[in-house]
């Protein structure tokens, strides 16, 4: 069988600047909170590899732009570091950044690559985490301010914006999980954090639309369909729904229908957690909804009820446990579940249940640890492993396309190796390798050329050899 996409469909892959640019000296740009918490905290970092010169896309970005154009891509999202672009909360603009971008989106065009850029990808600068970071109001009003000046430098080239990657992973990762810093486990201080989130986004659409002109705006939300374990089980279902408010709705619905879920208000004002809401912050948070939609799709969530009383710290736990099954396809390097089929009833949903607005795939990817080992004889990342991974689920996002659903897309994380918080390079995503021991030399997989392939034919064959 054939899998065709359309002529103007985008094939490319995703990264972000703190995952890939490095920190240089005389570079300009200020601390942002990753630099700071490995300075403080370098055992936690897999290897104890921070931030300081990840992928050097800083000074490299010619050679990566020419290895995308080689393995097929005619889009690539990154994102601006805001600490890179603006010193300090007065707003002093550090040239160099300004160059830097510039230069990276130049070279990304005269390669006949679309540059979408992101404003924020889990990177505050200090100086704003100083002020209380994203419980501050003032950081919201901040990142409105900081957007209109990307807007006004960079918009006459870049065409497709986004405001934030992943806010709801700002949250749990920085104010439960303890996986991003401040690293505190606070419910309350989560829910004032994801309010000023969506505030701060629906303000930048808002600086967006004030500017004029061409363009469209988004934001890239990472979905994690809820499955219960007995779907004919009230308790359970209503394990998956809950799941589903805190994880999917709480970003999904504000952004795309202007509105929090009344289920999710209910839910914080009965765990006295609720923010207290400005009628002004709602009235631009209705007003400024989003143009398309970035799905970063990676793996479902399963989740059953309870089996015994919740206790400690207010957590999404106390509404659920997850589970595993027998047979469970995983991807055991990152202890996630590979289930392609998620893509096709995520596309279901935003066709049914939000006016099937524009969207595509912005991330999804196999992460590999130790992937030297699949290294063949002519130095070649073997990574047949990541092409059936990539294919299979661009057999069900073409089943939604074909089913009606307004997908323009697909972005794999990454188009190279790249820098991935605390874990480092434990684990690699990238169709290029980057040898960090040989100055970051970079090569292609095997990957690459089979993308290069499918995006030049639109498509592919099922029975293609990998």
């Amino acid at each position: 069988m054939e899998y065709q996409f359309s002529k103007d469909f985008l094939w490319g892959a995703a990264c972000s600047g703190p995952q890939s640019e490095g920190s240089f000296p005389g570079d300009g740009k200020a601390e942002m909170e990753w630099d700071y918490w490995f300075k403080q905290a370098p055992e936690l970092f897999y290897d104890g590899v921070g931030p300081a010169v990840t992928s050097d896309f800083y000074h490299k970005y010619k050679d990566y732009a020419g290895l995308m154009k080689e393995i097929g891509m005619n889009s690539y999202r990154t994102s601006i570091q805001w600490s890179r672009l603006i010193k300090d909360r007065e707003g002093t603009i550090n040239e160099a950044g300004v160059e830097f971008y510039n230069s990276v989106i130049d070279e990304l065009l005269s390669r006949g690559i679309e540059p979408i850029l992101c404003l924020h990808h889990f990177d505050l600068p200090m100086y704003w985490v100083e002020k209380g970071g994203f419980e501050n109001r003032e950081t919201a009003e901040a990142f409105a301010a900081y957007a209109a000046k990307c807007f006004e430098l960079f918009g006459d080239r870049v065409k497709r914006w986004l405001t934030f990657n992943e806010p709801i992973v700002i949250t749990e990762g920085g104010y439960l999980y303890k996986n991003h810093y401040p690293a505190v486990c606070d419910a309350k201080r989560a829910a004032l954090v994801s309010y000023h989130l969506q505030l701060a986004s629906s303000m930048a659409v808002k600086e967006f639309r004030k500017r004029g002109g061409e363009g469209q705006i988004g934001i890239v939300l990472n979905l994690t369909p809820s499955y219960c374990k007995e779907p004919e089980n009230a308790e359970d279902r209503r394990s998956a729904e809950i799941a589903d408010l805190l994880f999917n709705k709480s970003f999904l619905d504000p952004s795309l229908k202007g509105e929090f879920p009344n289920a999710l208000v209910e839910l914080l004002k009965k765990e006295g957690i609720c923010p207290e809401a400005r009628a002004e912050d709602l009235e631009v948070i209705r007003a400024n909804t989003v143009d398309f939609l970035g799905v970063n799709y990676y793996h479902p969530r399963r989740v059953t009820r309870r089996s015994s009383p919740f206790t400690g710290p207010l957590m999404p736990e106390k509404y659920f446990e997850e589970y595993t099954y027998k047979g469970q396809k995983m991807n055991f390097s990152r202890g996630w579940e590979i289930y392609e089929p998620a893509v096709y009833e995520i596309a279901i949903q935003l066709r049914d249940n939000y006016g099937n607005i524009p969207w595509y795939l912005s991330e999804n990817g196999m992460g590999v640890q130790n992937e030297e080992q699949f290294i063949g004889v002519d130095g070649v990342v073997e990574d047949d492993y990541r092409i059936v991974f990539i294919r299979d689920h661009l057999i069900w996002l073409h089943k939604a396309i074909v089913e009606g659903c307004n997908c323009f897309g697909y972005h794999l994380w990454a188009p190279f190796d790249c820098w991935s918080w605390k874990n480092a390079y434990k684990n690699r995503y990238g169709m290029i390798r980057v040898d960090r021991k040989d100055n970051c030399r970079l090569t292609v997989k095997k990957s690459g050329r089979w993308f290069r392939e499918t995006a030049e034919r639109g498509g592919f064959s099922l029975h293609i050899e990998i």
